[in-house]
């Protein structure tokens, strides 16, 4: 009896996700155990590993957006497991029957590779593409028409020239090609899409001198290597300046739930982090009882695992505050979007060297930072958002603070 392939439940508020890809292919045998595929959701992607061994038929192709509990395949375990003849032939006495492999049935070519196989006089017949079902794609067509050098007309049209190799690669100059949003795109469109129509979001402005803080860096950041076998980076200190901030104006470190205010005691930080797939926020747990040393290994263990694509939803869960770092990409300013149901997010920018005229009247090039507060005006007041910002300057300044806690 055939053993259904569920997708499973992953998360309290995943209800959907996309079928990133099947690692093992439609017919093929499968142990217990092994991966079956990738399905990704709004907020990870997810290895789904077959529950018995058995022949797999694929019932949803990757790509297709299904929901939890929807059958996707089916693992045939009373299935006769098909023998590799790789590394030589089969003793002939104890060889199975031969079955005949049906070839796949030729499909008339897409629209647009028709229309490049007739303009250029080449026939379809006897090949297979990789479009759906085996039809040929337009870069299928265009890479027959290459491999033809002299092209025959086609029976009902006048003679046609010769199509050289660079006059087929010209047909590709100008295409459009559809793609479905990846799960996360979706889920990240939404909640910007959120933030911007239930919150009234307002950004203000400060510069920080990052003098001190990058003195004390390079002063340390031999000792902080042998210590902790990992470098030390700026947002362990911004992260100690936002809760210090966040400490002494608690509003933006609340949000809005219906007709009331949610205040927390705690600083769950999420920091933004950039992948391949898109944006992630996991979020740095009780960072008001870490120290810059165990702040900075938690993010570098958030980034050893967003390169490896295995980021969990529990990462992702929860976060009083935000912090973005535009400044890894170049960023000079920007106006950072709210991650609901969170009041505000703080950016940071790329430091750059600037004129700055000193409090005895004179000039001197120093390293500056602009940062950015993106607020809820709903919960926190300008007061209070440029008062973070002031508190925020003032670690950065003089880190010392960070240390004493004023």
């Amino acid at each position: 009896m055939a053993v259904e392939v569920k997708v499973p439940a992953v998360g309290e508020s995943v209800q959907e996700g996309m079928i990133e890809s099947w690692h093992k292919e439609n017919g093929e045998w499968v142990e217990q155990d092994e991966i079956l595929l990738e399905l990704e959701t709004d907020k990870a992607t997810v290895e789904i590993v077959a529950e018995s061994a058995g022949k797999l038929s694929i019932l949803q192709e990757a790509g297709t957006v299904v929901q939890i509990g929807d059958v996707i395949g089916t693992l045939e375990p009373s299935a006769e497991r098909e023998v590799s003849s790789i590394g030589g032939s089969p003793d002939p006495a104890t060889a199975s029957p031969q079955v005949a492999v049906p070839v796949a049935e030729e499909k008339d070519p897409g629209p647009a590779a028709r229309k490049v196989l007739s303009d250029a006089g080449v026939s379809a017949a006897g090949h297979v593409g990789h479009g759906k079902d085996g039809r040929l794609t337009k870069e299928d067509a265009v890479k027959l028409v290459q491999s033809q050098g002299n092209v025959q007309s086609s029976p009902n049209s006048s003679p046609q020239a010769p199509v050289s190799a660079a006059a087929a690669s010209s047909l590709l100059e100008r295409q459009d090609q559809r793609k479905p949003m990846s799960m996360m795109r979706r889920r990240i469109a939404e909640r910007l899409l959120q933030a911007q129509e239930q919150a009234a979001i307002l950004t203000t402005f400060n510069e920080v001198d990052m003098t001190e803080v990058m003195a004390l860096r390079s002063r340390y950041k031999e000792d902080f290597v042998k210590k902790f076998d990992m470098k030390l980076g700026f947002m362990g200190f911004f992260l100690r300046a936002s809760v210090s901030a966040l400490k002494a104006f608690p509003a933006v470190n609340a949000y809005i739930e219906g007709t009331d205010v949610i205040y927390h005691n705690y600083c769950d930080i999420g920091v933004a982090v950039s992948t391949p797939k898109g944006l992630m926020v996991p979020v740095v747990r009780d960072v008001d009882k870490r120290t810059i040393a165990g702040i900075e290994k938690e993010i570098a263990r958030y980034a050893s695992k967003a390169r490896e694509n295995k980021i969990s939803l529990d990462d992702l869960e929860g976060g009083t505050f935000t912090v973005s770092n535009g400044g890894v990409f170049g960023s000079l300013l920007s106006t950072p979007i709210l991650n609901p149901p969170q009041s505000a997010i703080l950016g940071m920018h790329k430091t750059q060297m600037r004129p700055m005229v000193m409090p005895d009247g004179s000039i001197a090039a120093r390293p500056m930072m602009y940062l950015a507060l993106s607020y809820d005006h709903r919960i926190v007041d300008g007061k209070e958002a440029v008062g973070f910002l002031v508190k925020i300057k003032e670690a950065i300044e003089d880190p010392s603070r960070l240390l004493l806690e004023v």
